[in-house]
């Protein structure tokens, strides 16, 4: 019988999605995204033993018997009828046939129109299995590849990515000097994934650059840390948060700690770049800094909702509070950021967030077979507004330009700051 998935369950936005969703790719891949997107594959379920049906989390599933069910022989004729087709008379035989079993599951999950319902192979699997961690290998980025073009959801603070240019939203064009258009998502992150110390060029589609911009990144291996922070040079408490991980609560409540005993006047969280994790970890952290409930409603698709009390004990539910957002922060950052604008618990500076209002659970194929990735429920802001497709819109709106970022500028920390400070 299935274990629980327990709200384990992945808001993920960014973790190895093929086909459609997020990954990380020797960007970051894993803990929400990376490959270097984090992302959380690892047996999230165990097979049930044969025949069995179990229910996760409302959701019914019954394992396959080995033939196609009566009821569906009807339905399944075409597919069959074009498998024998197929052998029979393609041009190059034999056709292989994992990558045919491959492509149809692939094609299935895009069949739905959900961009974050899709299916990892073993290989994928395999690969982003313990990205969660924070060790990552490759250019630190997390990536959402459901379009014809791989996008940057957002570079990993501290990585190589950053470190050559790279924005959220930026398309890859180019890998290597190889076009990518329309390439799938598993190639082109196989091409961009690599070794510790070795180059890759991409050339990169930019939102209001006149040309495409070409970037030369080489590759290491990322230690990337859940949570870190400072006290300004005014007093203001900073702490960044850059994954949801299942640690992020001890961590942010370690760091809470040791910065609230020397009485800062405010406190700036900064969620950009942060493109989510764990629904659990993000509604752990939401209780830090919000006390009234719920922190975030999750709808199922028979239009049920569960609501997520804030947990008791926070240590930041009254100091004056600014959260950073921008384009890069998505799921449970944005479950984070709109508890706080929804309670006017603080203020939300910067620029319109991602827009990922769904919440996803990774169930593991029988066999060795992968794993897929299915959006079971939407969730909503404690006044039940949806950011999905549409994204949060900053108190405060600050755009971050290309010059400033290459003049060391950070005019969205300045006017968190600068909010916090004001009597």
């Amino acid at each position: 019988m299935f274990d629980k998935i327990s709200r384990a369950t992945l808001a993920l936005l960014g973790a190895l999605f093929v086909g459609a969703g997020v990954f990380s790719v020797g960007f970051v891949t894993g803990s929400r995204y990376n490959t270097l997107l984090p992302a959380v594959l690892q047996s999230v379920v165990p097979v049930p033993a044969a025949g069995a049906v179990v229910t996760v989390d409302k959701i019914t599933v019954a394992p396959a018997q080995g033939a196609t069910p009566e009821e569906l022989q009807t339905a399944f004729k075409p597919f069959w009828e074009t498998w024998e087709l197929l052998q029979k008379n393609f041009v190059d035989r034999p056709l292989d046939t994992t990558k045919l079993v491959n492509g149809a599951i692939q094609g299935m999950m895009r069949a739905t129109g959900d961009r974050n319902t899709s299916y990892m192979t073993p290989d994928e699997q395999s690969v982003m299995q313990g990205d969660m961690s924070g060790e990552l290998e490759g250019i630190g980025a997390e990536v959402d590849g459901s379009g014809d073009l791989m996008r940057i959801v957002a570079p990993m603070k501290g990585s190589p990515a950053e470190a050559a240019g790279v924005r959220a939203g930026d398309l890859i064009l180019e890998v290597d000097g190889v076009d990518m258009s329309g390439v799938d998502s598993s190639t082109v992150i196989s091409k961009v994934r690599g070794k510790a110390g070795t180059k890759v060029k991409l050339l990169l589609q930019r939102a209001g650059a006149s040309a495409p911009v070409e970037v030369e990144i080489t590759r290491y291996k990322i230690t990337i840390p859940m949570v870190e922070g400072k006290l300004l040079t005014s007093g203001v408490a900073y702490v960044e948060i850059n994954q949801f991980g299942s640690d992020a609560e001890v961590a942010l409540r370690e760091k809470l700690k040791e910065l609230l005993a020397q009485n800062p006047p405010g406190l700036i969280i900064d969620l950009r770049n942060n493109p989510g994790g764990y629904l659990d970890s993000g509604v752990a952290i939401a209780s830090e800094l919000v006390a009234d409930s719920p922190v975030m409603v999750e709808r199922l698709g028979d239009g049920s909702e569960q609501e997520y009390a804030a947990r008791p004990g926070g240590l930041a539910t009254k100091i004056k509070l600014v959260v950073l957002i921008n384009a890069g922060s998505a799921s449970a950052s944005e479950i984070v950021a709109g508890a706080v604008q929804d309670y006017k618990r603080g203020l939300l500076v910067g620029e319109k967030s991602y827009g990922k209002g769904t919440v996803q659970t990774w169930l593991d194929l029988s066999d060795g077979g992968g794993a897929v990735r299915i959006t079971f429920a939407r969730w909503l802001t404690p006044k039940k507004r949806s950011v999905d497709n549409k994204g949060l819109m900053p108190d405060v709106l600050v755009p971050l330009t290309e010059a400033d970022q290459s003049a060391g500028l950070d005019p969205q920390l300045a006017a968190a700051e600068a909010v916090l400070l004001q009597p």
